[in-house]
């Protein structure tokens, strides 16, 4: 597992084009075990078919990324998935927060790593973004799955960088905990969190994020017991085929982070089943206004 290793801060997947995941999934020998996609996400789509939207990091467009505000908003809202990350504080609190450092969206300075969940909870992480959200903290992870379970959204949740199977457990326990595992989805790019997720939690569903398809990307998927493939519109565009192969395997195919009527068009137009987006407003206007009775209520059941 020493060639899976990341380095804190840095996705393994960032430095691992899609042609060698291929050759890694193979060392890493079989895994077995998986969620079935359709136990997610309902049906997998065809294409033309209407996607199901997802709020990357809530609803940013409205409030603060990744805090309760944008969170109430996106859980309020029509889109059936609301999406985040999780880092772990110094002592081993999950928390809600993208940035490798905290200087862009609060008043700290260093990184996630470098603070107890204590003093996390003492920044503002909402003044950069208007007066009127001054004092808006980082949420933890048992925050936000707390407000999942009193709504009937579902959650795709990042799990930023590495993690090794007993920080995976801290997660999974919470998930239980809100009773809230058919609705929660863990997704990471980092290949040694999703091997330790296969070994530690199988029956967890989980999404390998990755930059590129290969041409036929069914193989790395299954050794991997993922449900779906989240990917750039570059990816679907130029590797078209893998998203028919992906779906011949009943495996979703799902794109981020996509904020132009010409992407959402675009990936529509090849099948996916979801759309992350930061404008997730803009987009339920858009697919009601293209495709009219396909509201929330007329969309394939999750």
């Amino acid at each position: 597992m020493k060639a899976l290793s990341s380095i804190r801060g840095t996705s393994l997947m960032f430095a691992i084009p899609a042609t060698s995941l291929v050759v890694l999934v193979l060392v890493l020998g079989p895994l077995t075990e998986r969620v079935e996609a359709v136990d997610v996400f309902g049906t997998l789509r065809a294409p033309g078919d209407v996607a199901f939207v997802a709020g990357h990091r809530g609803d940013g467009s409205a409030a603060p990324e990744n805090t309760m505000p944008a969170f109430d908003l996106a859980l309020d809202g029509p889109m059936e998935f609301v999406e985040t990350d999780v880092q772990l504080s110094s002592d081993g609190v999950p928390v809600l927060f993208h940035d490798v450092t905290l200087d862009r969206t609060t008043d700290g300075h260093g990184t996630v790593a470098d603070h107890t969940a204590a003093e996390l909870a003492k920044l503002d992480a909402g003044a950069w973004y208007g007066r009127s959200y001054v004092g808006t903290r980082i949420p933890t992870l048992d925050d936000f799955l707390s407000l999942v379970a009193e709504s009937d959204k579902k959650a795709l949740v990042e799990l930023k960088f590495a993690w090794t199977a007993d920080q995976l457990r801290t997660v999974t326990a919470l998930i239980d905990r809100h009773d809230v595992r058919s609705r929660v989805v863990l997704q990471s790019f980092s290949l040694e969190t999703l091997a330790n997720l296969q070994r530690a939690a199988p029956r967890y569903p989980r999404i390998m994020l990755v930059r590129e398809l290969p041409g036929n990307p069914v193989p790395m998927a299954r050794q991997f017991g993922v449900i779906a493939l989240a990917t750039t519109v570059t990816a679907v565009q130029n590797s078209p085929a893998a998203v028919r192969l992906l779906h011949e395997a009943g495996i979703g195919v799902i794109c981020y982070t996509l904020n132009s009527r010409d992407s959402w068009s675009e990936v529509r137009a090849h099948g996916v089943d979801g759309i992350i987006t930061d404008t997730p407003g803009d987009l339920e206007s858009w697919l009601a206004d293209s495709d009219p009775g396909t509201g929330p209520s007329d969309r394939p059941a999750t």
